[in-house]
């Protein structure tokens, strides 16, 4: 008869051989690498500049890729991010089933479409049934999901998120070459450029 082993029995960490770690269901954990603290941070980076909006910041790294600088080593970073959303419209009843006539539409032209591939017989008719039944069902559930919501959300809306200010990064071994690649670039006051 075997006696149960306790687990303090086969590993103490600060004990001698303690580093090694007890196997697992899926076999021999490997310790994690490195000092702890996460991820390791990627290369030190320096903001060569900020701009205003993000065609501005844009226009910079593009200017940087036609010179042959190494943009894989930049990027664009937004700050003091905003949600923006914009009401499109008031949602109704009648709306939603439109809404959802379209998309159940899609979707039925898509079954119809395989189903026709397979029909023997007149397969134009199989696309246009599936985009029919297909179009009744979404107006059905547009409807009654709408229905469903009680009023809560009677508007449609489109998200976005909006940063104040766009800030042009590079890999700080590289950001001499765009500093000097930038004096080139001229930036007029609304941020248009000029080569």
């Amino acid at each position: 008869m075997t006696r149960p082993s306790t687990p303090t029995a086969a590993w103490r960490p600060g004990m001698p051989g303690g580093d090694n770690l007890p196997s697992g269901p899926a076999g021999r954990p490997a310790a994690p690498s490195g000092d702890g603290h996460g991820p390791e941070a990627g290369a030190p980076t320096v903001t060569i500049g900020s701009y205003p909006d993000y065609p501005s910041a844009q226009r910079v790294v593009d200017y940087l890729a036609d010179n042959r600088f190494p943009v894989e080593r930049s990027a664009i970073v937004g700050t003091n991010l905003t949600l923006v959303e914009t009401v499109m419209g008031r949602m109704t009843t009648g709306r939603a089933a439109l809404v959802g006539a379209g998309t159940g539409a899609w979707f039925g032209l898509f079954i119809g479409l395989l189903f026709g591939i397979f029909t023997a017989g007149n397969w134009v008719a199989v696309i246009l049934v599936g985009l029919v039944i297909g179009a009744i069902w979404g107006a059905v559930f547009g409807a009654v999901a709408h229905a469903m919501t009680g009023g809560q959300r009677d508007f449609t809306s489109a998200s976005s998120l909006r940063a104040s200010q766009y800030a042009v990064t590079v890999d700080a071994d590289v950001a001499d070459q765009a500093r000097q690649l930038l004096g080139r670039m001229h930036l007029t006051p609304t941020g248009a450029t000029t080569r």
